[in-house]
């Protein structure tokens, strides 16, 4: 599996991401409810880099560790910035006249989650899922003896 960048220009762009986003994650196997997870992280990170900074590039990235397998989903752009991280990650706050739930959710859906922002330069954002150990067994991938 390979890392896969998909540009973010339009709203169709979207639906693109979310579907290689789910063809990577059953790849990996994850189970339905990590893969809706996976797809939210996905449909968040994108409509926020078309309504924020008016596009910019998601990547998926199968990655592992010594003991683990997940996917990282980076966004990236070269928008407006974030002036108050803090306050951007507080539920209800939007400054796109939505319900405020996008970064917030992000962040609580992914096992980790890093947000890097600089006013007139751009943000990048990275959540990463990991595969639970009794998805690890139930695809072949750990076995438990």
């Amino acid at each position: 599996m390979h890392t896969v960048t998909c540009a973010i220009r339009r709203e169709v762009d979207v639906y693109l991401a979310i579907g290689r986003g789910r063809d990577i994650a059953m790849a990996i196997g994850f189970g339905d409810i990590d893969r809706t997870r996976i797809e939210i992280i996905i449909l968040e990170l994108t409509r926020n880099l078309l309504a924020h900074a008016g596009g910019g590039e998601l990547q998926l990235a199968p990655i592992s560790s010594d003991t683990r397998q997940g996917i990282a989903i980076t966004a990236r752009d070269s928008g407006p910035g974030i002036p108050d991280i803090e306050l951007a990650m507080r539920d209800g706050y939007s400054t796109a006249q939505t319900l405020g739930a996008g970064l917030p959710g992000v962040r609580r859906l992914a096992d980790e989650f890093a947000i890097s922002s600089e006013v007139g330069v751009g943000t990048t954002i990275r959540a990463v899922k990991w595969l639970s150990q009794r998805q690890r067994g139930q695809s072949g991938t750990t076995h438990n003896e």
